[in-house]
């Protein structure tokens, strides 16, 4: 059974466990099959390079790894608080995420 994710795109999250608990990035991409997701700065990782064409140069370039969604919280753009996600059913039938505290759309 497929289940959904609950970070989207473009969400700001924070990293509620592992070695970057307690910061803060934009989601940068999302692994809906392997349930994770790229945040900007956060899990960095070196990865070594090989130059591929000619004027091309390798090296070390640090970069983001993913991390599993479930050790990431959405923060409430409205509120800023760390929320779990509700969904809500509008009147015209769309479905929708809103935050747990002050019950604003996030979508």
């Amino acid at each position: 059974m497929k289940q959904r994710i609950h970070i989207k795109l473009g969400d700001k999250v924070k990293v509620i466990s592992g070695k970057d608990k307690g910061k803060e990035g934009k989601v940068l991409a999302v692994g809906a099959q392997k349930r994770t997701v790229i945040v900007e700065g956060i899990n960095m990782v070196t990865k070594h390079t090989k130059a591929r064409r000619a004027g091309e140069t390798g090296g070390i370039v640090k970069q983001e790894a993913p991390i599993y969604a479930c050790k990431v919280m959405n923060i409430c753009s409205k509120c800023g608080k760390t929320t779990r996600i509700a969904y809500k059913i509008l009147e015209d039938g769309k479905k929708v995420r809103i935050c747990k505290h002050c019950q604003e759309i996030l979508d």
